[in-house]
């Protein structure tokens, strides 16, 4: 077995790629998984280990819920990962969205318990502004970024996502959402599809949110981050504790600029990513940016992908 030090870039994933078992497998085989879950339930006073474990999934689909659901499982993944690799260092680390917090906790800004709590008062405060809005979300597949942005500016909506060339995310009011998706064909963009969410996440609608996250970050302890994290509202890296909390703040009603925080990691050199959660959408999205194949991502979601993944960081 080697030794050698294993240099790996940590992606974690974003809102939309729960499910409901997601981590049981790992409960069942690793202390260090079970350790993960049962602090949470300890930190937030309820069981959401149960909730992930069992569902039902339109519960945990709940923004309050899939938030800390998904925090918790990417970090368990690392857990056991490290545990189960010890020559394994991360070099750098980004998450899509809500993944960013979880990215944040793993290269020490926070400390589990405080990320945690974080993550669910996002999550709530999110909840609240959905609530208290008719917003939508449509995905915009196949235009170029001008092209998504004058229909943007057209239908009086945000680009919430730059996620990867032919894939753009917009978010604002029901109607014009829907006024976005039938002109989509007209701007040049080959299809629009409206996304099955709750609201409008990183719009202008989520103005509340941002407003109430801003304060609980001033309150959070936040340190200097141990690795390089990058941000998705600036697509830059971010280690000052003052800039963590306005980034993270910013990015609630911001663009999350995914593609252009990938291509900043390739720039860096990295060349070995790591995707910790259900879903493999990060890998997806590595391959349209990533056209020439240069980075490989290793897939890390359940027990399976987990021992493939030592196996093959070990050899």
């Amino acid at each position: 077995m080697s030794t050698a030090t294993v240099e790996a870039v940590l992606l974690f994933a974003g809102q939309g790629a729960q499910q409901v078992g997601m981590g049981q497998d790992l409960v069942e085989a690793f202390p260090a998984a079970t350790t993960a879950f049962e602090k949470a339930d300890a930190v937030l006073g309820r069981s959401l280990s149960s909730l992930i474990f069992e569902g039902p999934e339109e519960e945990l689909t709940k923004t309050a819920n899939c938030q800390p659901a998904l925090f918790v499982h990417g970090l368990a993944l690392l857990e056991v990962l490290q545990e189960e690799v010890p020559s394994l260092k991360a070099v750098a680390a980004a998450g899509l969205s809500l993944g960013e917090m979880t990215a944040h906790t793993a290269a020490g800004t926070f400390g589990f318990e405080e990320g945690l709590r974080l993550v669910a008062r996002r999550g709530a405060f999110m909840d609240e502004a959905c609530k208290a809005t008719d917003g939508a979300m449509a995905a915009m597949i196949g235009g170029d970024a001008e092209a998504v942005r004058k229909l943007a500016a057209d239908c009086d909506v945000d680009v919430a996502n730059f996620n990867a060339p032919g894939q753009i995310v917009l978010s604002g009011a029901s109607e014009g959402i829907d006024q976005a998706v039938a002109l989509a064909k007209e701007h040049g963009i080959r299809m629009g599809r409206k996304l099955k969410v709750a609201g409008a996440y990183h719009s202008r609608l989520m103005a509340g949110a941002q407003e109430n996250l801003g304060r609980a970050l001033a309150e959070a302890e936040v340190g200097v981050p141990k690795l390089p994290v990058i941000c998705n509202y600036a697509a830059e890296e971010v280690s000052n504790p003052e800039r963590i909390r306005e980034t993270l703040t910013l990015q609630v009603t911001g663009s999350v600029r995914w593609e252009e925080s990938i291509r900043l990691l390739l720039d860096r050199g990295h060349r070995l990513f790591i995707e910790l959660g259900p879903g493999k959408v990060l890998t997806g999205l590595m391959g349209r940016i990533d056209r020439e194949k240069t980075a490989e991502v290793l897939a890390v979601e359940d027990r399976e992908s987990l021992e493939a993944a030592v196996a093959h960081l070990r050899g």
